[in-house]
């Protein structure tokens, strides 16, 4: 089924799963044209995940094409909810969306997330406090943040008091891209 549709990497290296990422981006496209019974989500979109093998597709050039590809179906579903309901009703569901969000925005540094698990890695509170500090200052005062810099942002490692786990990390984050993207 592999139909090159992205970069490979070398046999010494690990890839995506060519028959994985060709089937999802198959059912992407056929679940965008409105040819399957099976739908999409933005979401799932972000959840994908692939198995690593030998020689497989280059993870960076997937990544950057799920990127693109959530970004496309939230704008589809942005358009026909305004076709449907108007801007400002999507303005406003968007809005009650990133309220969501402020629930921990509003915590204080060091506490806005469960800390990592005993004796397990988790992301570096500041640099997590950081990208929060940010979501803040895009909601509060309009400074500039885009879905890109999130999803591109990155975390130090870090272990005990120093640590939040990574799974809610990661949750929140998807949701503020889910955010950023209905308005970009």
């Amino acid at each position: 089924m592999s139909s090159a549709l992205f970069g490979t990497v070398s046999v010494l290296k690990t890839g995506y799963d060519k028959d994985e990422v060709d089937e999802f981006f198959d059912h992407a496209r056929q679940a965008y044209e409105g040819r399957t019974a099976q739908p999409l989500t933005a979401g799932e979109i972000q959840q994908a995940t692939f198995d690593l093998v030998r020689g497989g597709y280059d993870t960076h050039e997937v990544d950057a094409a799920l990127d693109r590809l959530e970004s496309a179906f939230v704008g589809r579903q942005r358009a026909e909810f305004v076709g449907a309901h108007g801007q400002e009703a999507w303005m406003a569901a968007l809005a009650e969306r990133a309220r969501t969000l402020y629930g921990r925005l509003g915590r204080p540094d060091g506490d806005r997330f469960a800390p990592a698990d005993r004796g397990q890695q988790g992301y570096d509170k500041d640099d997590v406090d950081a990208l929060c500090d940010r979501l803040v200052g895009y909601f509060d005062r309009q400074e500039p943040l885009t879905s890109a810099e999130v999803r591109a942002a990155t975390f130090g490692a870090a272990r005990g008091d120093d640590a939040y786990a990574e799974g809610p990390v990661d949750a929140f984050f998807a949701r503020a891209v889910e955010v950023l993207l209905g308005v970009e």
